[in-house]
């Protein structure tokens, strides 16, 4: 039986905590399918789901056992029609273990026979975040080892800077 797992979030953009996550959950799955999420409900997404599929692909294409798609509905179903027995999830600090934990147990009533699987962030990406990514690059800092070469470039092309 191939296992599946699901990777969900907004990408927007992949920071290379992200991308740390993925590998991981890589080398314990069989195939790993990032779904990224259309249209957050939280947020307004800086790059469209293109982009983000786009930098996925060219920061996750050396994993041969892992996809990127776009998903609009609940993250459970997604799932579900991609065959996946785990969703996978980041955990950077104790704010995200709670948001996590709240929706581990409204995604396990809806859908128990998928389990939700936490990775603790490598310390060398534990502050990383999208948004702060965003931030620096929004006033001209350089996001080098925080974010993909080409987010990086992405970020340069949007803020009319040159620096990485």
């Amino acid at each position: 039986m191939t296992r599946v797992a699901v990777c969900p979030g907004s990408y927007d953009p992949v920071t290379l905590g992200h991308v740390d996550v993925i590998e991981r959950a890589a080398s314990l799955f069989d195939r790993v399918v990032v779904g990224v999420v259309r249209r957050p409900k939280h947020k307004e997404p800086m790059f469209s789901v293109e982009e983000r599929i786009a930098f996925l692909e060219d920061s996750c294409g050396q994993f041969a056992n892992v996809t990127a798609e776009p998903f609009t509905n609940l993250v459970v179903d997604f799932a579900r029609s991609r065959g996946a027995s785990a969703l996978v999830k980041g955990l950077r600090a104790v704010s995200d273990f709670e948001w996590e934990f709240q929706m581990q147990h409204l995604n396990k009533r809806m859908a128990p026979e998928i389990e939700t699987v936490y990775l603790m962030s490598s310390s060398r990406y534990s502050f990383v975040s999208s948004s702060g990514v965003k931030e620096i690059a929004a006033f001209g800092g350089s996001v080098e080892g925080l974010v993909p070469p080409a987010v990086a470039r992405a970020f340069a092309g949007r803020f009319g800077t040159e620096r990485s």
